[in-house]
């Protein structure tokens, strides 16, 4: 009772919570040094979480199973019955990023331009993964880290897709320039290329802006060129990550061609 005790103390850091079946289950795949995971008692012999408890067994990661009330005290309502705790999340430098092996013949990459919202990040890194990008690049100030809400939303993605953070977005991109990689920039001013027409069958960074606000002046600056979604209806834009997901499956598209 006493362990449970300290796990429910104030001290502990929510963002360093993994909850949800999925997002575990992937955290576990990934080799992620999971301290503990809490089940709901009443799950113990669900179908659904034999793999997950399989995995932590043979990972030797400790499994608790715990009343609901346990959970009531949680600020995660979508935790399916299933909260692990892990360590920090382990960001990358940008320089371990550029250096790495690129998963394909051309390097990609998804740059956020202060992106606050954990549901838009959590599902443009989940995306980024799919289409098999080499890295998400953000800054360290005015943005969502990988916090428990960006690990649910991105389904276990963040434990497979390097994540550097950094100091100054500005001074990143021009690195990535150096390093021989294009930066475009997601934007939906006419003066833009529409992404059919634009060339994404390159080593690439897609720059992608903050709800609303869309990118930054001294990002938009930096960019090699600009690219735009063809709109053809009455609403003049789409959700963050939304738009981030059809900018870089026409890029995929290309690069497969």
């Amino acid at each position: 009772m006493e362990r449970r005790r300290k796990l429910n103390a104030p001290a502990l850091d929510f963002d360093d919570v993994v909850y949800g079946i999925h997002a575990t289950t992937e955290a576990l795949a990934a080799g992620e040094r999971l301290r503990a995971i809490h089940v709901a008692a009443d799950r113990k012999r669900d179908l659904a979480l034999r793999d997950l408890l399989g995995r932590a067994k043979d990972l030797n990661v400790p499994v608790r199973f715990e009343e609901r009330a346990f959970f009531a005290k949680l600020p995660f309502k979508a935790h399916q019955g299933v909260v692990a705790i892990a360590p920090p999340f382990a960001y990358e430098s940008l320089h371990d990023v550029l250096g790495a092996p690129s998963r394909a013949q051309k390097r990609f990459y998804v740059v956020l331009d202060h992106l606050t919202d954990p549901h838009n990040v959590g599902a443009i890194v989940r995306t980024a993964e799919c289409v098999g990008a080499d890295a998400i690049v953000l800054p360290d100030r005015r943005s969502a880290g990988i916090n428990a809400t960006v690990r649910k939303a991105a389904a276990g993605a963040a434990a497979h897709l390097p994540i550097a953070r950094v100091a100054n977005l500005a001074n990143a991109i021009r690195t990535m320039k150096k390093a021989g990689i294009w930066i475009v920039g997601a934007e939906s001013s006419p003066s833009a290329v529409e992404m059919t027409r634009a060339d994404l069958n390159r080593d690439l960074a897609l720059v992608v802006g903050a709800e609303g606000a869309g990118l930054s002046q001294l990002i938009t600056r930096e960019c090699d060129y600009l690219v735009r979604i063809p709109m053809r209806g009455e609403v003049a834009s789409l959700n963050a990550s939304v738009a981030a997901a059809v900018l870089m499956y026409e890029s995929l598209r290309q690069r497969q061609e």
